[in-house]
């Protein structure tokens, strides 16, 4: 069965800017979200699970491939969302997690990585091998050849593992591809003094060249043909700060270059935090794919924020006892283990510890399935059920929701709070994409 997702290329291409937003993020509150507005909105959604956090070891998440699609997709039948509407993929599969290791054995890891993907079912795949592994030279650039050699090695392991899923599952949906060597790092940039440039057209053609002969050079002819976008640096960019906003004229040069390949599009990575008309420019400008992950879950965390701060008020003399501090909870936990967040956040100690709570980064992702952090948030709902939400501390720390449950189009109950406060940072990207024409 062909793709749907390749329907984003053909729609590009007679003219019709329309695209998807890909949610990475392995946080059920985000996930629930993405589907219910889905469901909402009678379009599709794109979820990504990201190498560190679903592999087959069980990733942070604790979930491997199967694990991760099973979960998604009860999800989706809890809701009532069709599962021809709910699109899987697998974000940055190759060596990311095992760079400390020698090619052999790093290549070894990514190939059990992107079997077990493809063979669980996911149907977008994004292969990345743009990073260098133990035995390649620190001081020399990575060459177009050795990142599409091995991504090509990749998706011939892809290619085995989808025909092993048709015997068990004949009406299986064909993967598609993304590739290229112009890969933003996962979760931001770490430097934030580091330069960012749009990629340049001759190097772009120049990705596309060496992955269409490396995987030609595997026999996969045919596979080529579902690589339907590579992954280029239109100018955007997540970082602690926000964002690098998009500059349609800055970039006009490689938007301009894929009108020269009928079966590509763009994917474009680290989109979060632009404003909703410029990720809408994105999209008219051929950017087909646009991968968001920090922003979604750093509106869950105001969230859940604004839920601790008005537990706070409201919970004083007799309840005093019964707070949860989730917040408190929440930093002493990242102080407890800071490999997530000290590569990121720079500065005086005072500047760390407000970017450990309020950062665009939001490394505080990481710390959520933490179980002293997960038990402190649902003590803060069970609180917050018992004693019910204040209006107007509802009004004071979450306005926008207020007046929707004043309206009687949102309960007032902390989980559907959560939710809504996500779907309102989706609807930006429903703006800028019109996925909805997906399904029409």
């Amino acid at each position: 069965m062909e793709n749907a997702l390749k329907n984003i290329v053909k729609l590009q291409k007679a003219g019709n800017p329309v695209g998807i937003c890909s949610v990475c993020t392995g946080n059920a509150y985000v996930i629930e979200a993405a589907l219910e507005r889905a469901k909402e909105t009678d379009s599709v959604v794109l979820i990504e699970s990201t190498a560190n956090q679903v592999d087959q070891n069980g990733g942070y998440t604790g979930m491997k491939p199967a694990d991760f699609y099973q979960m998604v997709y009860d999800k989706a039948d809890a809701i009532g969302l069709d599962r021809s509407r709910v699109f899987l993929g697998g974000d940055h599969l190759g060596p990311l997690t095992v760079t400390d290791l020698p090619e052999k054995e790093a290549m070894a890891y990514a190939r059990r990585l992107v079997h077990d993907y493809v063979a669980a079912g996911y149907t977008k795949i994004h292969i990345d091998t743009s990073m260098k592994v133990a035995d390649d030279d620190p001081d020399t650039r990575l060459s177009d050849e050795t990142i599409s050699r091995r991504g090509a090695e990749l998706a011939k392991v892809c290619e085995e593992a989808y025909q092993e899923l048709k015997k068990t599952r004949p009406d299986a949906v064909r993967p598609v591809y993304i590739v290229g060597s112009e890969v933003p790092i996962p979760g931001g940039a770490q430097d934030p003094k580091a330069g960012m440039q749009v990629t340049r057209v001759e190097d772009f053609k120049a990705t596309y060249k060496a992955f269409e002969k490396a995987f030609a050079d595997q026999g996969l002819t045919e596979t080529w043909k579902d690589v339907m976008a590579i992954v280029v640096q239109p100018g955007v960019e997540e970082k602690d700060a926000g964002c690098e906003e998009y500059d349609r004229k800055r970039a006009a040069e490689l938007m301009a270059s894929i009108k020269d390949f009928p079966n590509l599009v763009f994917e474009g990575h680290s989109t979060d935090y632009q404003t909703k008309y410029k990720l809408r420019e994105l999209v008219e400008d051929g950017v087909g794919i646009l991968k968001v992950g920090p922003g979604m879950t750093f509106a869950m965390r105001e969230a859940l924020f604004a839920l601790a701060y008005m537990e706070d008020q409201q919970l004083n003399g007799a309840h005093e006892a019964e707070k949860s501090h989730f917040i408190d909870v929440l930093d002493k936990a990242m102080l407890a283990d800071p490999k997530y967040w000290k590569k990121y956040y720079h500065g005086t100690d005072d500047e760390i510890a407000f970017k450990r709570k309020f950062s665009f980064s939001d490394r505080s992702r990481y710390y959520m399935p933490n179980e002293a952090v997960d038990a402190a948030k649902n003590k803060m709902l069970e609180n917050l059920r018992k004693y019910g939400i204040n209006l107007s501390t509802l009004s004071q720390f979450m306005p926008l929701q207020y007046t929707k449950v004043r309206e009687g189009t949102l309960a007032n109950d902390p989980e559907a709070l959560i939710k809504d406060k996500i779907k309102y940072t989706i609807d930006e990207y429903l703006f800028a994409t019109r996925q909805e024409q997906l399904v029409k």
